[in-house]
């Protein structure tokens, strides 16, 4: 008995490599951009961030598909996160065009990194509770890539940031502050990745990495800005009166006033308290939620 016991803690002191493997090459390549920035290297730092994301995005995918997920794993990610989306996409954008306004730029690279730690500080205290079809405020990862995006964009068309670097600070504020509101964005995760689409749709793909391939720089920038902005204008087309905890601070997630809430009409407290015990098995496992 003494030995299964010592088994087991010997189990549970032991983290699993695949997962973490990635994490770990997230991690890097956020500070690898923080390290390429300081070195003038600004193309690189922003293209590090955009690899950082592609190694964010399938170390929690492995995780799942092997069955390999952990409380370990899931820390070392917001922490990977908070480096790769949170300091690096600040400094460099700092080092890039910031420190040319001294005491505001460095403010505003902080409005950046402060929001991003708020943002993952927020998302794990809500999982399993928020709905998995909708982000609450826009993703870090997303928000990293409009920074690195438009300092990846002034590189390659050799713009000279000096000349503008109020936009810049504009740009990283707003992306930051977007993180830490209640727009809701569309998480893409109801996609079904493992069924059958229709042949048209893989050649839609090929058109799409095509019109990358042409200038990744402007056309990732472009799309993670209209994404960013989606946020504020679905929301604002889904509410009957916008209020502010629509915007930020405390949101009711049983707000009456987003138009896909439907309304029972006014009855008696018996007959609601009967419709609301008829439909709760159906509900709670019917109900997407956050991971």
């Amino acid at each position: 008995m003494s030995d299964l016991k010592t088994n087991n803690s010997g189990k549970s002191r032991g983290i699993y490599l695949l997962p973490n493997l990635f994490t770990t090459a997230a991690l890097f390549s956020g500070f690898y951009a923080v390290v390429a920035s300081m070195n003038g290297r600004f193309e690189s730092a922003a293209i590090a961030v955009f690899i950082a994301m592609i190694f964010d995005g399938l170390d929690g995918r492995i995780a799942r598909m092997t069955g390999t997920e952990s409380a370990f794993g899931a820390e070392y990610d917001s922490l990977s996160d908070m480096i790769s989306f949170g300091i690096a996409p600040s400094l460099v954008a700092y080092n890039w065009a910031l420190h040319d306004l001294g005491k505001v730029g460095w403010l505003a690279a902080f409005i950046f990194a402060v929001s991003a730690a708020l943002r993952l500080a927020r998302f794990n205290t809500q999982v399993g509770k928020a709905d998995k079809r909708y982000f609450q405020g826009l993703a870090s990862p997303s928000a990293a890539a409009i920074v690195a995006g438009m300092v990846w964009t002034g590189q390659d068309f050799g713009l000279n940031p000096h000349n503008f670097p109020y936009l810049v600070a504009l740009i990283t504020v707003c992306s930051g502050l977007l993180m830490v509101t209640n727009f809701r964005y569309y998480s893409f995760k109801g996609i079904d990745l493992k069924g059958k689409v229709p042949f048209v749709v893989v050649l839609l793909m090929v058109l799409i990495l095509v019109v990358i391939a042409i200038s990744p720089s402007i056309v990732l920038f472009t799309t993670f800005a209209l994404y960013a902005i989606s946020g504020p204008v679905y929301t604002i087309r889904t509410v009957r009166k916008l209020k502010m905890e629509h915007v930020v601070g405390d949101e009711d997630t049983d707000d009456a006033d987003f138009e896909q809430t439907s309304q029972q009409p006014a009855s008696s407290n018996h007959e609601s308290y009967a419709q609301n015990e008829a439909s709760s098995d159906d509900a709670a496992s019917d109900d997407p939620k956050v991971k």
